[in-house]
């Protein structure tokens, strides 16, 4: 069994569940809301399986309504990964700024060159 953040990231990797998700971060919607863009692409089965990944690793949540089963975007398992990242997102803006700093100083001329 993979850790929890494996599972998140390993159902990020995916084009179609990214889109799921960003589908579903305009509100919830039922799954065959959900597989309508793709059903030209995929069958609505592809879809469901996509779906299961998602919930597996914690990013929706389904419910149960009577005949409508609406998913939910599950927001904890989103800002696991976010905290996870967050340093090294800290290292990548802190490198950008050094290397800006330094390019103004080589427009400026003000290297020396040995």
């Amino acid at each position: 069994m993979k850790d929890p953040l494996s599972l998140i990231f390993s159902a990020l990797a995916d084009p179609t569940r990214r889109a799921i998700l960003a589908r579903l971060a305009q509100g919830e919607a039922s799954v065959s809301d959900l597989a309508a863009p793709f059903l030209g692409a995929m069958s609505l089965p592809a879809i469901t399986k996509h779906l299961k990944v998602l919930e597996k690793a914690g990013l929706v949540t389904k419910s149960r309504e009577a005949q409508w089963r609406p998913c939910k975007l599950n927001g904890k398992a989103l800002q696991e990964a976010s905290e996870w990242m967050e340093p090294y997102r800290i290292y990548w803006e802190d490198s950008f700024d050094r290397l800006e700093a330094y390019l103004k100083t080589v427009q400026q001329g003000d290297v020396s060159h040995e």
